[in-house]
Formats: structure tokens, C-alpha cells, sequence
């Protein structure tokens, strides 16, 4: 016996009512967190650079950071207001929570987000970038680099919000960082191909390929088995007139709005960090450079793995090291070609970090004239083992791989770190930023995409598949868009209850994703040329 359809008759979506317009109160907030921010940025900038004992003899490079940290925040920003609204569409559209209430709630679940992160995200988006970049963060290439990807990541996000399209925040800053590797290696007379990680690359794009599909599909499945499963018939029909959902449902809803906000913040959030990272390491290497929290125990415990793995390496090749260690390095890492020269190239300057960490006692001691050039060797270090780990190079006995990978580790914890007034400063962007200008992304999640008003069960179904998908790559520390999972999957549960498609839109959403590579790459890649002229 065929199952009842449970279609609705195709009529006219009617918009909820989002509110009257934004009260003093709300202003005064807004601004009042936007001060506590500064001023709490500010002043942590303030005391790291104070505690080194830093002689201020010029403020230009406190200019640049400054500008710098504006435009990184105002990306966060931005994709506070683009991505996150998709966060809010069901719950507005199904009556779950008043629009104004439902902003705030996803704003402050976004800042806890980004405050409990990991770093994997932030991290995996850096490495990425061309490694003589990497190498001279601090120098105007540096600079250029930052200020290119940051500002065509923006303009591309504005456009598409502005028309009301839900692109990916991601999939734009991830362009960018592409067109910015290639443009720098034409710069200097090399195939374009070279001046980017292509597996990194490969390995990003899969996740952001993968996910509108897994929004599609498990949003369908989802809604299906509730059909199958739950037989109460108000999860499939559209809200009357402004009237709640049962508690249950709405709790169900509002469960779900949290837990995507705050898997945005907790995945989205990273990618400021990141960048903010590199210009924190470019203009004030001394205070950012290191972990200067790293205890002074543990320092000794990573001269001593540093000294293990060099010994390690030099049995695994015992042939004498090239008089230039860290050009090798850095060549293996730009191209991927192995040469004879790698592992005792590696196994030197393994025993430099080792020797350099113990003469000093910690990283905290480090001075400052020598933490850009020990912050450089221990990131060719820790990109070669991850090359070389991937590549299957090397061909180490089980014992050596242990105490490279654990080289690795130390490596890593001593500079891949997020200083907390990062966080939070990341965190009252994004969460700001969800606050304002979210009204044309929900219009189109909430009217445009199917040809019905949203059900709670589509809702809750799209929402549940974004809220996992979401916070398991975080897990995995791979970049995935809100905005194509929680689409798609609005998509695909419109599919699965036979309410049909607004293919206008899908087709709209279809050019955004197709373009956004490609337009960012180039305005990235021209921004970066222009900026590398000027600077």
C-alpha cells in the first residue's frame, strides 16, 4: 500500500514577521560589546609586547598590525552576518523563537563556539599558503599576502550577501589563499601550479564538495524515517499563522539552531584566528612568534626529543648534511621532490632547534632577535614530516617514525597556538556580525529554496544533518560551509516531502558555488600583485 503523500498544495510562502527596526538598547549593546573588544585587545597587545621588554622605536609596524587586525576581524565579521543566518532560518520559519530572540541566541552560542575551538581548522587553512610567504610573513610580501586574501574573501562575501546568495565564507577564503599562491609563483617565474599545496588543497576541497551532497542526502533520509517513525502529522504541515510549535518540536528546533551556531563558530571561527595568527607572528614576532607559556620543563623535554630524533635520523641516514640544511628543506617543502639530501638535512637542523632550546632553558628566553629564525626552522621542520609522513618518505623503521612524529608534536605545541584575547576577539566579531544583516540569507533559506513554507520536520531534519556535519570536521580540523550544508540540506528535505523546488534558486546557488573559486582566486591574485607593487 503506497504511503500517503503528504505534499503540500503549492502556494505563496508568507514571510514571518522579523521584528520592528533595531531598539537603542540593542545599539547600545552592540557598541558596548564592539568597545569591551577593542579595549580588551588592545590592552592583551599591550602587555605581551610590555612583558618582552620591547623598546618602541617606531610605530609603523603597530600601524600595519592594526590595519591588519581591523580587516581579519571585519572578514569574521562578515561571515558572522553571511554564514550565520542559515542557523536561524528554520527556527524563524517555523515560529520556534521570535526572529530579534533568535539572532541574539545564535550570536552568543557562535562566541561560545569560537572560544572552546581547537586550532585544527585555523592551522589546516595556513598551511595552504606558499611556504617563502610563510618564511617572510613579516615582510611586505607578508603583508600583501594578508591584506590580498582578507580583502577579496570580503568583497566576494558582500556581494553575494548582498544579493541575497548563501556562498561559502569558506570556499571564498580558501580561492583567495589559492589565487595568492599562484599569483606569487608567476611573480617569480615559476608554474603557477607550483606556488600552492595541491594535496592540502585536494584534501579541503573534497570536504567542501563532499558537504552540500551529505546535507542533501542525509536531510532526505532523515525526514523520511521521521515519516516512517513518527506518525504525528503536525511535524509535516506548515505553521499556522504565527502560532509555536508544540514544546517538544520547538525544543527539538531550538536544540538544533544552538548546536549549528555553535559548530559554526567552533569550525568558522578558526579561520580569523589563523590569519590573525600570521599577522601577529609578521609584525611582532618576539611576543608571537614562540609559546612563551610553554613551561620550562617542557622546553627541556622538546630539547631533549629534538636531540633523540636527531640521532634517530642520522642512523637512518648517516651521510653528512648539506652545507645548506634549510634550503633543502624549504624546497622539499615548495615542490615534493624528495633528494638524497632531505633526512640528514632534517636530522641537522633537528639537532639546531634542540641545541638552541637548551642553551636559552625555555622558549620564553629566547631573544628577540633570534625567535623569527627559530620559529622558521621549526616550521620547515614540522611541513617537512607532514610531507614526508604523507608521501611516504623516508622509509623509517617503526621506532624513528615514533620519534619524529612526537618531534613533530613539540614542534607544533611551540608554535601552533592561540593566545585566548584572540579568541575572544574573533569571537565578539563573529557573534556581532550574526547580529546584523541577516535578514537576506534567511529571506532565501526560508522562501526561496522549496516551492512550500518550511515544516518542522524539514527543519529540524536540515539542521540536525548541519549540526553533526559541522562538528565532526571540526573534530577532524577540516573547513566546511555552513551555509552549502544547511542549504542543501533544506534542499534536500523539500525533496523528500514532495514539496518541490524553486529552481531559480537552486540554479542562483549552483552559479555562487561554481564562481566563487575562481572569482576569488582572481581578485585575490591581482590584489596581491597590486599590494605587492605598492608596499
Amino acid at each position: 500500500m503506497a504511503t500517503p503523500s503528504l505534499t503540500q498544495t503549492a502556494s505563496p510562502v508568507s514571510s514571518p514577521k522579523f521584528g520592528a527596526k533595531t531598539s537603542r538598547t540593542s545599539l547600545i549593546l552592540f557598541f558596548v560589546l564592539l568597545l569591551a573588544g577593542i579595549g580588551y585587545s588592545a590592552w592583551s597587545l599591550f602587555n605581551d609586547v610590555d612583558d618582552m621588554g620591547t623598546i618602541v622605536t617606531t610605530w609603523t609596524p603597530f600601524v600595519l598590525l592594526g590595519v591588519a587586525l581591523v580587516i581579519a576581524l571585519g572578514f569574521e565579521f562578515v561571515n558572522g552576518f553571511h554564514d550565520t543566518a542559515n542557523a536561524v532560518a528554520t527556527v524563524i520559519y517555523t515560529n520556534s523563537l521570535p526572529a530579534s530572540f533568535a539572532v541574539v541566541w545564535s550570536g552568543f552560542f557562535n562566541f561560545l563556539g569560537v572560544l572552546l575551538s581547537s586550532g585544527a581548522v585555523a592551522f589546516g587553512i595556513i598551511a595552504l599558503l606558499p611556504v617563502e610567504l610563510m618564511l617572510q610573513v613579516g615582510s611586505s610580501a607578508g603583508f600583501a599576502m594578508i591584506f590580498a586574501l582578507l580583502i577579496s574573501a570580503i568583497i566576494w562575501n558582500l556581494g553575494t550577501w548582498w544579493l541575497g546568495l548563501p556562498a561559502s565564507s569558506s570556499h571564498t577564503l580558501i580561492g583567495s589563499i589559492i589565487g595568492v599562491g599562484v599569483a606569487n609563483a608567476l611573480m617569480h617565474g615559476r608554474d603557477g601550479t607550483s606556488g600552492v599545496d595541491w594535496g592540502q588543497a585536494l584534501k579541503i576541497g573534497y570536504s567542501l564538495l563532499l558537504s552540500p551532497a551529505v546535507g542533501f542526502i542525509c536531510a532526505a533520509v532523515l525526514l523520511v524515517l521521521m515519516r516512517m517513525l513518527i506518525k504525528n502529522r503536525t511535524l509535516y504541515k506548515a505553521p499556522e499563522g504565527n502560532a509555536p510549535p508544540p514544546m517538544w518540536i520547538r525544543g527539538l528546533l531550538i536544540l538544533t539552531c544552538t548546536g549549528v551556531s555553535f559548530a559554526h563558530g567552533s569550525n568558522d571561527g578558526q579561520k580569523g584566528m589563523g590569519l590573525i595568527m600570521l599577522i601577529l607572528v609578521g609584525t611582532l614576532p618576539m611576543a608571537y612568534a614562540l609559546n612563551r607559556t610553554m613551561p620550562a620543563e617542557q622546553s627541556l623535554q622538546f630539547a631533549a626529543v629534538a636531540q633523540v630524533t636527531q640521532q634517530a635520523l642520522v642512523k637512518a641516514a648517516p651521510q653528512p648534511a648539506p652545507a645548506d640544511p634549510r634550503h633543502t628543506l624549504a624546497d622539499y617543502v615548495r615542490t615534493q621532490q624528495a633528494t638524497p639530501d632531505l633526512v640528514p638535512a632534517l636530522a641537522a637542523i633537528a639537532g639546531e632547534i634542540g641545541g638552541e632550546v637548551q642553551d636559552y632553558g625555555s622558549l620564553a628566553k629566547i631573544p628577540a632577535a633570534a625567535v623569527g629564525n627559530v620559529r622558521n626552522d621549526m616550521y620547515l621542520t614540522s611541513e617537512s614530516i607532514r610531507l614526508m609522513d604523507k608521501g611516504k618518505v623516508g622509509g623509517f623503521d617503526a621506532d624513528t617514525q615514533g620519534k619524529v612524529q612526537l618531534f613533530k608534536q613539540q614542534i607544533d605545541s611551540a608554535t601552533r597556538f592561540i593566545p585566548l584575547w584572540v579568541k575572544i576577539a574573533v569571537a565578539i566579531a563573529l557573534g556581532l556580525g550574526t547580529m546584523v544583516g541577516w535578514k537576506r540569507i534567511v529571506v532565501t533559506v526560508g522562501e526561496k529554496i522549496g516551492k512550500t513554507h518550511l515544516t518542522y520536520a524539514q527543519g529540524a531534519s536540515a539542521e540536525l544533518v548541519a549540526m553533526v556535519t559541522i562538528g565532526a570536521a571540526d573534530m577532524y580540523g577540516l573547513p566546511v560551509s555552513t551555509t552549502h550544508v544547511l542549504s542543501s540540506g533544506v534542499a534536500g528535505a523539500m525533496v523528500a516531502n514532495g514539496s518541490g523546488l524553486q529552481m531559480r534558486t537552486l540554479r542562483n546557488l549552483a552559479m555562487a558555488w561554481v564562481l566563487t573559486l575562481p572569482v576569488a582566486m582572481l581578485l585575490a591574485g591581482c590584489l596581491y600583485w597590486v599590494f605587492s607593487k605598492l608596499f
